[in-house]
């Protein structure tokens, strides 16, 4: 598909897809309607898929091909991205398929074999295809179970089958372990794609781009002058309608385990050799085989659910009291801790990590905290509003990059220093906006380049970092209260303090 739209010299995303299609399942949820559908049709928009390129749905609903079309146009028309285009529309809309059928009903499988049959036929798909499971964790054993029984998920010559499984990947370790096998007696261990949508931000992927690129970090990048590195997730917004998922999983299960710890292997890793999968992954498996927890776990981790209070104006409900939570629930809604990574570069260095819900304001960021001058020659007057310089990434909502360092206060007379800040925003210095992470994630399966998805070592891993903490809090009773609109549980100042140090305040 071609558009206008496309800046031939446009180098952010200058693959373009093969001829395949995507069979969506779960194509009712917010996820899909939300980002899937949408970043579809701003890749069409931008041509970066193929003419022929097709979506099929599959769901129980009674729906014909146009019904499904429609469901697609209307979440196209709301989320994308692009400008709506009418003839990307109509080319998309030729490849629109659905079929209808329970998860576990094997002759709908039968007809989706057929589907996808006949658009090898008409539409030149060339027998590849993709299959998005964008639906519970529970029900990915009987989708793969049929896939395998009628022969989808086989390779065939000169093609290919792929599956895109959403987090979480597990409830824990031996969760993981058992899906990580499950998965790979279906598909082939190149053709798993577990999306995590944060490595998919441009912001993310800047973290390697400024530390390999710029000759002026590496030197500095490690325990002879950071700190310490605190990485932030925080979310203004509660749990809304995703009690059924929410309750029982948490804030470490949902965003550490994943999104944070993907973070601070971008942050700690060593410089690969080159920018293939094989080696940017087996980078990251070795920060995380090199974490190591606290001893002490109630000294350096810290939990909470919030309380009612105001927010933006608005009176809020507190976790127990909104719809379809247990009053007696013990999932967290805050969770932060320490850890480190056990190596030459980093030994002595603390990671604080930190997320939850119902904070002061959205923000994800990675902030670089480094040392103080080992000497400072001014009187002590004149450096006292002078803290640590500091780099920081700022992961969303506004993306760039600020730099923290002292600079004389102009118009003294003595040798004033105080903190100043110099930002890069993504939105100032480049002209066109940046692809949503789903585009890029969604480009990557249909074109098999893995760099960006974590493989199975890489979730355990995170899994064999985390259980303890959970286990460790399954004895603690309930977690700390905290007011909706704050910045979470005090408990989690007592982390740093220990450690002579203290939250940067987003």
């Amino acid at each position: 598909m071609t558009n206008p739209l496309r800046n031939p010299k446009d180098q952010r995303l200058p693959r373009i897809a093969g001829p395949c299609s995507m069979v969506l399942f779960g194509v009712t949820g917010d996820l899909s309607r939300k980002k899937v559908m949408p970043a579809i049709y701003d890749l069409a928009n931008r041509g970066f898929l193929p003419p022929g390129f097709s979506l099929v749905g599959f769901a129980r609903r009674d729906w014909a091909d146009e019904d499904f079309a429609q469901v697609v146009h209307d979440a196209v028309r709301e989320h994308a991205r692009t400008p709506f285009s009418e003839d990307t529309w109509k080319q998309l809309s030729e490849g629109i398929r659905f079929v209808q059928g329970d998860l576990g009903d094997a002759d709908a499988y039968l007809e989706l074999a057929k589907t996808v049959g006949e658009l090898d036929a008409s539409r030149g798909t060339g027998g590849n295809h993709a299959f998005y499971l964008s639906i519970p964790p529970g029900l990915f054993p009987v989708v793969l179970e049929h896939l395998k029984a009628t022969g989808l998920a086989d390779d065939k010559p000169d093609a290919w089958r792929r599956v895109v499984i959403e987090k979480p990947f597990g409830h824990d370790l031996e969760s993981a372990q058992a899906l990580n096998q499950l998965v790979g007696e279906v598909f082939e261990t190149g053709s798993v794609f577990r999306i995590d949508h944060y490595l998919g931000k441009e912001t993310v992927q800047n973290i390697m781009a400024v530390r390999f690129a710029n000759a002026m970090f590496e030197p500095i990048w490690n325990s002879n002058y950071v700190d310490n590195v605190q990485i932030t997730m925080a979310e203004d917004i509660g749990i809304g309608g995703r009690a059924s998922y929410y309750d029982g999983i948490g804030a470490a299960r949902d965003v550490i385990q994943n999104h944070l710890l993907q973070l601070l292997a971008l942050t700690a890793m060593e410089e690969p050799g080159t920018f293939e999968a094989a080696q940017v992954r087996a980078e990251k498996e070795k920060v995380l085989s090199s974490i190591q927890l606290p001893k002490d776990l109630g000294a350096y981790t810290a939990r909470g659910q919030y309380a009612p209070g105001w927010q933006g104006g608005i009176q809020v409900p507190g976790y127990l009291q909104e719809e379809g939570i247990n009053p007696e629930s013990a999932t967290e809604t805050f969770a932060a801790m320490r850890v480190d990574v056990d190596n030459r570069r980093w030994a002595g260095v603390p990671f604080y990590l930190r997320t939850g819900k119902r904070l002061g304001r959205r923000v994800t960021e990675v902030a670089v905290v480094f040392k103080r001058a080992p000497h400072l020659p001014f009187v002590a007057d004149a450096v006292q509003e002078l803290g640590n310089n500091a780099l920081v990434f700022r992961i969303q909502p506004d993306e760039g990059i600020t730099v923290r360092f002292g600079s004389k206060v102009p118009d003294t007379s003595s040798m004033e220093v105080r903190d100043v800040t110099m930002d890069f925003e993504y939105g100032e210095t480049f002209v066109e906006s940046s692809p949503e992470a789903y585009e890029r994630l969604i480009l990557d399966v249909l074109i098999g380049d893995p760099p960006l998805f974590p493989r199975s070592a890489e979730v355990e891993l995170g899994w064999n970092i985390l259980d303890p903490v959970l286990d460790f809090w399954a004895e603690q009773g309930q977690p700390d209260q905290y007011v909706s609109g704050g910045w979470g549980p005090h408990s989690q100042y007592d982390i740093t303090a220990r450690d002579g140090r203290t939250w940067r305040r987003p």
